[in-house]
């Protein structure tokens, strides 16, 4: 029963330890990370997340290609 604790007491520790290490990173950052990749791959993600401006409707129903 004594192991049992002791692992136990250790494991929560070790999870406070590395919670605490997480907090402080964040909290104390020194500036904004770049994210690995160039500029154009940056825009290239963030204009994939933007939806269309026909999102899918309800009953599944794909939109027609609207030519431009």
């Amino acid at each position: 029963m004594k192991l049992e604790t002791l692992l136990l007491r250790s494991l929560f520790a070790a999870c406070l330890l590395v919670c605490g290490w997480m907090m402080a990173s964040m909290l104390f950052m020194p500036g904004p990370v770049q994210l690995a990749g160039s500029v154009d791959s940056a825009r290239l993600g963030v204009m994939l997340a933007v939806p269309g401006t026909c999102m899918l409707p309800p009953d599944g129903v794909v939109c027609p290609r609207q030519d431009s």
